[in-house]
């Protein structure tokens, strides 16, 4: 089965599920109970959510793939501190085709209710996209846009220092025969993220989170939007898109890199999805 088949079968259930897990019609209105302020969040504690994601499919063309991430945040006092690792590799007809891993850590500083500001490290490498491996370093601004019960929207804008690393990779039938590693480069560059959120229902929910850094070397522009079904207050189904574009990768490398998606999302320490 290949992945688009198994895409499509994962929307026409979630299309079931969310028919069936339609909200039920509203109460009348002398047994609606008052709306109430939801509770601040623990303090001190680790907390988000995790996903994982498998595929095998054999036929005319084998292929394999398994990526997962863990995306946990923490609040101390007017702190708020994130953490996020993840990674992909997969293989086509018994070939490693893709190989990725990124790891990113930031604190925001709360100035007021919707303005914070931020220091952030990111660092990725990947196999198959031109670079040995990318490190960033960040500070800034952020902003909440949008902070309704349903819908959220947060911007960040910032500048920091780079460290990147271009490696040309020469493929023959899918497969690398050789690596040359190019020289070591360090610049400053300008950052820029948006993440966005929409529920639509108690149990279905919109992601989308972008990320841009850009200085003389690259332009590295990331991207991924997901619809995430919940099947319980701490497991969720979730199908997603994404792309990563690097403005200058060594040749014969592609710019656009993109993924899909199923993956299992499960709650971490005392978060509920």
């Amino acid at each position: 089965m290949s992945i688009v088949r198994v895409i499509a079968t994962t929307a026409l259930v979630l299309g079931s599920v969310l028919n069936a897990w339609a909200d039920d019609a509203p109460a009348p209105a002398s047994a609606t109970p008052a709306p109430t302020t939801p509770p601040p969040p623990p303090k001190g504690v680790w907390m988000g959510k995790g996903q994982f994601g498998f595929l095998d499919s054999h036929g005319n063309s084998d292929a394999e793939s398994i990526n997962g991430n863990v995306d946990v945040f923490r609040y101390d006092g007017d702190w708020k501190n994130d953490l996020y690792a993840g990674g992909l590799y997969g293989k086509n007809s018994g070939i490693v085709s893709a190989e990725r891993w990124e790891t990113r850590l930031q604190s925001n500083y709360n100035i007021s209710s919707n303005l914070f500001a931020f220091g952030g490290f990111r660092f990725e490498h990947d196999l198959f996209d031109g670079f040995q491996y990318q490190a960033s370093a960040t500070t800034g601004f952020g902003y909440k846009l949008i902070d309704a019960a349903d819908t959220k929207l947060t911007g960040q804008i910032g500048a920091g220092y780079r460290q990147l690393r271009p490696e040309e990779v020469n493929i023959e039938n899918g497969i690398v025969t050789s690596r040359v590693l190019g020289e070591r480069s360090e610049e400053g560059i300008g950052t820029a993220t948006l993440d966005f959120s929409q529920s639509f229902s108690k149990t279905t929910i919109l992601t989308n989170k972008f990320l841009v850094e850009s200085g003389p070397g690259n332009s590295m522009l990331q991207d991924t939007i997901a619809l995430n079904v919940k099947m319980s207050n701490k497991l969720a189904l979730s199908v997603g898109y994404g792309f990563i574009h690097n403005s200058n990768p060594p040749p014969p490398i592609k710019k656009l890199d993109t993924t899909a998606t199923v993956n299992l999302v499960f709650a971490l320490g005392p978060q509920t999805l």
